[in-house]
């Protein structure tokens, strides 16, 4: 044995029991490049998993990187609160003229914290100031961060569980399908808000993701996100759209919710939107929102340099249509494999979801989407779970992934499978 290799063991002994990922990818990671990661025994791994949507564009992407090194190497400035530099007015312009001007939107950018439940709170945070309200009518199984602004307006009760006092002032109503596959459920949502005896109040704000990341991969019918938009304008409620997790690309389009032709009042992104896995956030809204005090709302690191260098570069990618379209390409190959899956293996009791690179499968067959995401690492795919039981498998593949290594990705992955379910097989007497 390579007496190099680092000893799994000081983990154990000196990081805190709340890590999570580690456990479920029990290895050391040495290198990563595109959609590929190398461990310290130089075993690679197929990267299906994409730092929970962080790394849209892959592991060091070549462009960024050279940028980010010239930067360095000038000694440009790494940190500066909300000074002026010229790599934030860089990416402002750029994100204007190649994101917003195209969509016809017309928001300020606020940077706060770079982390995605930093620009969570800051959007409700704005919407009770601007509105004057209190209350956020939230959806179930959302997800929107850890703090605790962000945790009162997220559905798992395990993670709301850590919060460790009352997560109030929110009022949870039913997601597209978690009743049933109608559209009853905003009759019922519309009807809290037209009786006053309901005991709901008008909220400042509702906040939803287009799909649900952490939550199962639920994806919202275009329908009910336009009728949910037409709510909130009869009631003077603003609309966020949380596309941390499912924008940049990640279901298709830059933002999740371009195809449902709705204009939110409010969007939160973070993850992706620096490009290279550097932490930045943002919170975008429409101009009269912005009623700010200066300094009402700050965070030291949202002045991240580094990440407005990468984001910039990033944003190349979106001066034309080609990356779009060959995300639409391989995400058609991709949900026509998984409904293959569960046409093929019927004993799994799949149902496919999600959109775009932002799909899984749901298995009925308790523990079945863990086995089946640890045996793929095993095999050497990333990939993790979600839903409130871990009941999805999830893939997340990069957006600039190759036709070879999305194919090898959806052999391991089948494969995986159906190693599982042989050894679920009763043994012969």
């Amino acid at each position: 044995m390579n007496n190099s290799l680092t000893d799994m063991k000081i983990f154990e002994q000196l990081e805190s029991e709340v890590r999570s990922y580690c456990r479920s990818f029990p290895t050391v990671f040495t290198k990563a490049k595109g959609y590929k990661m190398w461990d310290e025994k130089g075993k690679e791994y197929i990267d299906f998993f994409s730092g929970a949507g962080a790394l849209n564009y892959g592991h060091n992407d070549e462009m960024m990187k050279k940028k980010l090194i010239e930067y360095i190497m000038d000694d440009g400035i790494a940190h500066s609160l909300d000074l002026a530099t010229v790599p934030k007015a860089e990416f402002l312009k750029k994100f204007k003229e190649v994101i917003l001007k195209p969509r016809g939107l017309d928001y300020k950018v606020m940077f706060p914290g770079p982390t995605g439940t930093n620009t969570v709170e800051s959007a409700l945070k704005l919407a009770r100031k601007v509105t004057g309200r209190t209350d956020i009518i939230s959806f179930t199984n959302g997800f929107h961060g850890m703090t605790i602004g962000s945790l009162s307006v997220t559905g798992n009760a395990f993670k709301r569980k850590g919060a460790g006092i009352p997560l109030t002032n929110v009022v949870t109503m039913p997601y597209d399908n978690f009743i049933n596959e109608d559209l009853h459920s905003l009759d019922y949502l519309e009807r809290f808000l037209e009786d006053g005896g309901s005991g709901v109040d008008i909220p400042a704000a509702m906040i939803l993701e287009t799909v649900q990341g952490e939550g199962g991969i639920n994806a919202a019918r275009m329908e009910w996100l336009q009728r949910i938009e037409k709510i909130c304008k009869r009631w003077g409620i603003l609309l966020i759209i949380d596309d941390v997790q499912a924008g940049i690309g990640r279901t298709g389009t830059f933002f999740s919710f371009e195809k449902a032709g709705i204009k939110p009042d409010i969007v939160c992104l973070s993850k992706s939107i620096g490009g290279y896995g550097l932490p930045l956030a943002i919170t975008l809204f429409r101009p009269e929102l912005d009623i700010w005090a200066p300094g009402e709302h700050n965070g030291t690191f949202r002045g991240n340099n580094h990440a407005f260098v990468t984001a910039t570069a990033a944003l190349s990618y979106w001066e034309d249509d080609r990356l779009e379209k060959s995300v639409q390409e391989k995400s058609d190959r991709i949900y026509k494999f998984l409904e293959n899956i569960v046409k093929t293996y019927p004993e799994i009791k799949g149902e496919v979801r999600g959109r775009g690179f932002m799909v899984g499968i749901m298995s009925e067959v308790e523990g079945f989407a863990s086995k089946v995401a640890a045996e793929a690492f095993k095999r050497g795919l990333i990939m993790e779970t979600s839903g409130p039981d871990d009941e999805v498998f999830k893939l997340f593949p990069p957006l600039i992934i190759d036709n070879e290594g999305l194919e090898k990705g959806l052999e391991i992955l089948e494969e995986s499978v159906k190693s599982i379910l042989k050894a679920k097989e009763p043994v012969a007497q």
